[in-house]
């Protein structure tokens, strides 16, 4: 009967993913091109709103990883995050200016910080850590999945109804996330697991060992967590602008079919990410974290190299199908690093959190320069300069982070006699 039950769990953590990939920033790229498009605002005002979710998220993470760490209740987190952001939707719509649409977006970049730690710590917590990888090659391919459906739907609504019913739309897959979550029961998910506070490794509970809490000082002496933070900032520093840069040449003077160029591109990339997810999550055990990381890359820079050989509407579209190898390798790989990086010490959500935070500094910093660059020196400089911040990403990667895969956390992490368990 428990493995009945635990099915169920994992049934409905597939349609958390599928139906929340769109409730935390999927809503993003359609947003700029609303408020332009249809609310006529200026760019100024446009990017004061698109930056605060930004910025707000940036804030949220570190505390809502430590939040995740310390609840015995994650599926309800996703709950009352899923039905907050569905109510700022539509809330979005409703707000008529700035400071109201820029109220909206910090409630919806606070809340949405909650998703990713709170699902990958269920995960985790229901399936262990020896069958996490494949978990979240699965989690990542129903995620891709969910993207590809909303967004086909996405552009055919704002071309058909208009702008403003993709954000009801969305509401609605936020709705789905809720009823999904509620399918996993609470009892199917350990919760010293779920945090990567035990080292059993498929032990019986009485069996572990004492669950040891690492200090923020022991993980901050983890040269390891250092590097890879500062791998992530390169990554989304060099892939972050890509989309919007390749959305706003497809856009130009067609002002009506925007949302369809970028519906068409997000589901050119979502739908190379579903099989490379699975894949991803099959290989990392097999051959490794290191060379699949190094793989994306380099598929990263040879895409913005490839953007400045061509500027026709087919052309770019197609390019920008190799973000969904990128993407995907990414997107199952950081989580994995992550459990391996934080094994035994019970920060595995407080982790993600933080690498979360760092990974929209990377984002903040590539929309940010890239359109001070495309406006001085053209869209062709501010691709080359995002493949070179890819390419020295590769080799930062490649030099300094060591493969994580069965590697046990630092002693002064996991067995230091002087480590003290922090209560939090």
């Amino acid at each position: 009967m428990g493995n009945n039950n635990q099915e169920r769990s994992l049934k409905g953590l597939d349609w958390v993913n599928f139906f929340m990939a769109d409730v935390a920033t999927g809503i993003g790229p359609f947003l700029a091109i609303y408020l332009t498009a249809t609310r006529h605002w200026d760019p100024a005002s446009v990017g004061i709103v698109v930056a605060a979710q930004a910025v707000a998220g940036v804030v949220a993470q570190v505390p809502a990883g430590w939040l995740v760490d310390n609840s015995t209740k994650k599926k309800w987190l996703v709950i009352f995050g899923a039905m907050l952001v569905a109510a700022g939707c539509v809330a979005i719509v409703l707000a008529r200016n700035v400071p109201s649409e820029v109220a909206v977006q910090i409630v919806i970049g606070l809340t949405a910080a909650i998703f990713p730690p709170a699902i990958a710590a269920i995960a985790l917590g229901i399936v262990g850590k020896p069958k996490l990888s494949r978990r979240a090659g699965r989690n990542e391919g129903f995620n891709h999945a969910g993207n590809v459906v909303f967004a086909v739907l996405a552009g055919g609504i704002g071309a058909i109804f208009g702008q403003q019913w993709i954000f009801y739309a969305s509401a609605l897959f936020a709705t789905g996330t809720v009823i999904s979550a509620w399918i996993i029961r609470d009892e199917d998910i350990d919760n010293e697991a779920a945090r990567a506070a035990d080292e059993g490794d498929g032990l019986n509970k009485d069996d572990r060992k004492a669950p040891r809490i690492a200090s923020l000082s022991d993980l901050l002496a983890d040269r390891r967590i250092l590097i890879f933070t500062a791998s992530v900032v390169l990554f989304h520093f060099a892939n972050a602008a890509m989309l919007p840069l390749v959305g706003e040449l497809l856009s130009k003077g067609k002002d009506g079919a925007s949302s369809m160029y970028m519906s068409a591109c997000i589901v050119a990339a979502q739908l190379v990410m579903i099989p490379v997810a699975i894949l991803t999550g099959k290989l990392a055990d097999r051959w490794g974290r290191k060379p699949l990381f190094l793989a994306g890359f380099a598929v990263l820079a040879l895409r913005g190299v490839l953007y400045t050989l061509g500027k026709g509407a087919v052309y770019l579209i197609a390019v920008q199908s190799l973000d969904g190898v990128g993407a995907a390798i990414f997107g199952v790989l950081w989580v994995i690093i992550i459990s391996d990086l934080a094994k035994g010490t019970g920060r595995f959500n407080l982790l993600q959190g933080a690498i979360q935070a760092a990974l929209g500094a990377g984002a903040f910093l590539s929309n940010f320069l890239a359109g001070f660059v495309v406006k001085s020196l053209g869209y062709n400089a501010g691709f080359l300069g995002l493949a070179g911040i890819a390419s020295v990403g590769l080799i930062f990667f490649a030099f300094f982070m060591p493969e994580t895969k069965d590697q046990s956390t630092r002693e002064t992490i996991t067995s230091s006699p002087t480590t003290a368990p922090a209560h939090v």
